[in-house]
């Protein structure tokens, strides 16, 4: 089922799509097998991001195929770390450049959605406490992050975290396809089942870390073929079974 979340009447919605329908439910019902339908709403509607989390994790270097790339060895324990809420945007919404950065680059990643509060979660347990997965470009500012030393900045610039366009609740994680084009050419393409640490085990790492709330967001990493892109770029974020992710980079207006 595709969960998502859309503006109708100047007001934002929950709903799923239902043979190229979009059925709205209520708020506590989004992202629930019990949800009551409430209304047929267009399809032309303006498709808002899918999740409104309280915190959205990332993790650095989890394809192995990505470690070779970089020449890096295989991490023991996955490594975290955060963008805040305030970078997200949805299905095509601009990326904006920031004009403190000359190296932005593209990160297409799976991300987990949490279905309710996790604390302490065992891995065996841990797809109890996901709703479904959407698609996330973790997009860095490369240059501040090499300069900075550490990420926080080089992640967190408001329009960073694009994610969309939907949440996919039935699908198997461990063995999707994952790709990004960059102005119709592929750039990075690999499957789930390289990932270092998968899906039921980092839900497992971060909740024993942090609590983790209904509609947080774990991002699981990139594959290779990470590269920068600039203004009037179009980039397509596509995994197998979710669809496809898609933005457009612009320039920062003048003025704000």
């Amino acid at each position: 089922m595709k969960f998502l979340r859309f503006q109708y009447n100047n007001k934002p919605r929950y709903g799923f799509i239902e043979d190229d329908k979009i059925i709205e439910v209520s708020e506590k019902d989004y992202l629930t097998n019990n949800h009551k339908r409430l209304r047929e709403c267009p399809v032309n509607v303006k498709i808002l991001p899918p999740a409104n989390p309280s915190k959205i994790i990332c993790v650095g270097l989890n394809y192995r195929d990505h470690a070779d790339e970089l020449g890096m060895e295989i991490p023991e324990e996955p490594i975290i770390f955060l963008k805040p809420p305030s970078s997200i945007i949805g299905d095509r919404y601009p990326i904006i450049y920031p004009p403190m950065s000359r190296e932005v680059d593209y990160e297409v990643e799976l991300a987990v959605v949490i279905s309710k509060e996790a604390k302490n979660v065992d891995r065996e347990d841990a797809k109890n406490f996901i709703a479904g997965y959407t698609i996330l470009n973790d997009v860095t500012a490369r240059d501040l992050q090499r300069k900075d030393g550490q990420w926080t900045r080089s992640k967190s610039f408001d329009t960073f975290c694009p994610i969309g366009p939907w949440i996919e609740t039935d699908i198997k994680p461990h063995e999707l396809e994952i790709s990004l084009h960059l102005n119709g050419e592929p750039r990075q393409h690999s499957n789930t089942r390289n990932m270092i640490f998968d899906v039921y085990q980092l839900v497992e790492f971060v909740s024993n870390i942090m609590t983790l709330k209904k509609g947080d967001i774990i991002a699981t990493g990139t594959p290779p073929g990470v590269g920068p892109m600039k203004p009037g770029d179009e980039i397509e974020a596509s995994i197998e079974d979710i669809g496809t992710l898609k933005n457009k980079v612009i320039s920062h207006p003048i003025g704000t």
